[in-house]
């Protein structure tokens, strides 16, 4: 039972008793008292809707979210970047944070660390020069 039918039940009982709401000061206040309970109600009712609804589109938008992230991340390994030829990792010399560069900012020769703002050549020499020339750190 909602709170508006238990307040017509009531409603329907102060009706029974036949009260004098005219003359009666009880009349009265029982009229009014049933009065604001059936604002009270149909307020509690127009919120629990709007829960509700609330509720169906946040559902709605972590299921669109969910299926995003599925299609977006299908193939990627985002603490894996060494196997993607796009993107580089390297070692800040100043505070050693490891930062992901891409082959323009590689191209360029010059980056700053957006950490502690340092400003840095990047070593481009084969590390390898000295064994087979494939490129490959040997250590």
């Amino acid at each position: 039972m909602t709170i508006s039918e238990k307040v017509a039940y009531l409603k329907g009982l102060a009706e029974g008793l036949n009260l004098d709401v005219e003359k009666s000061k009880e009349g009265k206040l029982i009229s009014v008292i049933i009065g604001i309970l059936e604002d009270l109600g149909l307020s509690v009712e127009d919120l629990e809707d709007s829960v509700q609804a609330i509720g169906d589109e946040i559902d709605a938008i972590t299921d669109d979210l969910s299926e995003m992230e599925d299609a977006l991340c299908e193939d990627d390994d985002d603490d894996d970047f060494e196997d993607d030829d796009d993107f580089f990792e390297i070692e800040c010399p100043k505070c050693e944070a490891k930062l992901i560069i891409d082959e323009d900012v590689l191209s360029a020769g010059e980056i700053t660390c957006p950490n502690c703002d340092q400003k840095f050549e990047l070593d481009l020499t084969d590390d390898c020069e000295d064994c087979c020339g494939c490129g490959e750190d040997t250590e």
